[in-house]
């Protein structure tokens, strides 16, 4: 059986490799390694020893043994996910190892477009999906290459003409692509990818301290985008996107309970305003809660309204999830029960003396609570500064924070500034969520990315109810004012350029296209899909009747533009002639209808005398394959083709021809 030629063995090794670049990140770092080392020594084993053939029998097989070992020692099982993945990418691997033949090289092949579907279960974004694709390259790359029944001379131009054509096929499986993306009947789940089995950020979580949102807020990628139904946006320095509210602090960490829901007659909330409406998409982040507008009126459909104004579902959000909400800007906040007014005012025994007294004496000096939060908020503007490069801090974290470092972000700020007010005997809790967010003029919608989480204070008065207070607002107006990037990146001059930007813009609406396009594309959108027919709820005959039809269409369109596109163009040795006649004739030597090719080179060489050895020999070698042989050899046609190519690359430099009238002879 005849082996791979070079061509096409480093065709299929970039088939390979590419399938698992796309698993590398969630793999094991030791398995990337292994892997990559595998896929060097083979190449360069097939590069200089091609005689030697695949590694041998006793290589292989202690290989084969030791990787499904090695994955259960590290994940467990061989089931599952990740186990799965880290099993399929390391046999495939391993079967590069022994493919020599091209029935091993279709199977590789064949193995690679699996595992590069299965990367669609980590990550099914734009910029994921795009990659995966892009990955299908090599595979088509290296079935072309298998179908040439001789051996082909590698190099650079041929492996571009493969990985071209690969492409051009790509492209034109995108119609019965997207057919069946619209038709195929699917479960309740979107089409890609089973729940729970996207690649989620969990983003802002259920407990803060010092230090704890550091990742998120070098995070740019998106939490949510919100649509407004007035269109524009709240003011900047209004956007409090409240997420969770923290009660219980231990010294080192702020924790969350559940407040319970707020009941039917219970209404803790008055309105100042006329209430905001809006739509958000939030991105899977595996929690419960939801992320509102500062301050909800009521719970979307399928969430559930706290009564401290916090919103959450049932089961953690494993999918885009998107929900209406309604919020007022300007309100007065009610609800401070005994209970509440314990635990608001409740501190860790024994932790940070010195804060307490600080507070203390603040609360000696003041005539009201509101003269506590001056001094407070001035010895924060006139001391400390803004910084994510905070120093740790020690087991009395207020106390190092407020008398020592004086350096850090919104987290320090909020939990120092709550610390205080306790102390000061003014109930204050922290809340976690958002602040901020971009708007994005070309989609008309506000994206708040994972670097816009913070965290702020809400204290007690009682002429005013709940009040929120932003300590970090007194250290940095940028942060609430620009957001956390701009603010941090204040000092990068190709950060608030106008191309990065426009850039970011756009991309961030085409990821919200593909978000509402693709991600949420379900049974129940599906169904709709025929209402312009008069098909109120498509069943699965109505979309099999649809997908039938419309295959077919696509099919018979495509099928036709291929024999027509055949007809027009003749077989290879005419379409090289036919690139050289175009050549010629755009330096000014047009071909006559009747001028046979004999008569044309003729007037060629007349014309570019310095031309006439090349010229010769092509017309030589056409007329030779065309009209002395019953059937010209592959290899001899792609030998001309690329003769042709070769002249074609000089032939720039020929003079403009003169007119000159063909000669009216038979044609030869």
């Amino acid at each position: 059986m005849t082996r791979l030629d070079r061509h096409a063995f480093d065709l299929l090794g970039l088939t390979v490799a590419g399938a698992v670049a796309v698993h590398m990140a969630h793999l094991p770092v030791w398995l990337d390694l292994a892997m990559l080392a595998l896929l060097a020594v083979r190449w360069l084993q097939r590069r200089l020893r091609p005689d030697w053939g695949g590694f041998p029998w006793w290589v292989r097989l202690p290989l084969t043994l030791a990787l499904p070992l090695a994955i259960i020692a590290q994940y467990g099982n061989l089931f599952g996910r990740d186990p799965g993945s880290a099993l399929a990418a390391g046999m495939l691997v391993l079967k590069l190892s022994e493919s020599e033949r091209p029935r091993d090289a279709r199977s590789a092949v064949t193995f690679a477009s699996f595992l590069l579907m299965a990367a669609l279960l980590f990550d099914q974004s734009l910029a994921g999906t795009l990659l995966v694709a892009l990955g299908l390259v090599p595979p088509f790359a290296t079935l072309r290459a298998l179908e040439r029944d001789e051996d082909s001379e590698a190099g650079f131009a041929l492996a571009r003409r493969d990985l071209a054509g690969a492409g051009l096929l790509l492209l034109a499986a995108l119609p019965l692509g997207l057919t069946a993306f619209l038709f195929l009947p699917r479960l309740s789940s979107p089409l890609w990818g089973a729940p729970g089995q996207a690649q989620e950020r969990t983003g802002v979580g259920d407990d803060m301290s010092p230090g704890s949102l550091t990742d998120l807020l070098i995070d740019d990628s998106p939490a949510f985008r919100v649509s407004f139904d007035a269109g524009a946006p709240p003011r900047a320095d209004q956007r409090y996107w409240r997420g969770k509210v923290l009660w219980d602090y231990d010294g080192a960490v702020w924790r969350g309970q559940g407040s319970g829901p707020l009941g039917t007659g219970e209404q803790p909330l008055q309105r100042r305003s006329a209430p905001l409406r809006y739509e958000v998409a939030l991105e899977p982040t595996r929690q419960r809660k939801l992320f509102v507008l500062d301050m909800p009126l009521a719970a979307p459909e399928g969430a559930r309204l706290d009564r401290d104004f916090t919103l959450s579902v049932g089961r953690p959000i494993e999918e885009l999830r998107t929900y209406r909400a309604e919020a007022v800007l300007d309100y007065r906040l009610e609800g401070l029960t005994p209970a509440w007014r314990r635990q608001a005012l409740e501190l860790p025994p024994g932790f940070n003396p010195r804060a307490q007294a600080l507070a203390r004496s603040w609360r000696s000096a003041a005539h009201e609570d509101m003269d506590v939060v001056r001094a407070a908020l001035t010895l924060f503007h006139d001391r400390f500064s803004y910084t994510l490069s905070a120093p740790p801090l020690g087991r009395d974290a207020m106390d190092d924070f407020l008398f020592d470092t004086r350096a850090g972000f919104c987290e320090h700020y909020a939990s120092a500034f709550t610390v205080l007010m306790r102390a000061a005997g003014i109930p204050a809790r922290v809340v976690i969520g958002y602040q901020g967010g971009y708007w994005n003029d070309f989609g008309r919608y506000l994206v708040v990315r994972q670097s816009d989480a913070h965290a702020w204070s809400e204290i007690w008065l009682d002429d005013r109810g709940w009040v929120r207070v932003d300590p970090t607002a007194a250290i940095s107006p940028q942060r609430v004012q620009l957001g956390a990037q701009a603010a941090n990146g204040a000092d990068k001059p190709w950060y608030g350029a106008g191309w990065w930007l426009t850039l970011r813009n756009r991309w961030d609406l085409a990821n919200r296209l593909w978000n509402n396009a693709v991600l949420r594309f379900d049974s129940l959108r599906q169904g709709r899909l025929l209402q312009p027919f008069g098909v109120d709820r498509a069943g699965l005959r109505e979309l099999g009747l649809a997908l039938l039809l419309s295959s077919g269409l696509v099919i018979g369109a495509a099928l036709a533009w291929a024999l027509r596109r055949e007809r027009a163009r003749g077989d290879a040795l005419d379409r090289a002639w036919a690139r050289l006649g175009r050549a010629l004739a755009r330096r000014g030597l047009p071909r006559a209808t009747s001028e046979g090719p004999q008569d044309y080179i003729a007037r060629a060489v007349s014309t570019w005398p310095q031309a006439r050895a090349e010229l010769q020999n092509l017309g030589r070698r056409y007329v030779t394959l065309r009209y002395a042989c019953i059937q010209a050899a592959p290899a001899d046609v792609e030998e001309f083709s690329r003769a042709v190519r070769n002249y074609l690359s000089r032939a720039r430099a020929l003079p403009p021809a003169a007119a000159t009238t063909p000669r009216r002879v038979p044609s030869s």
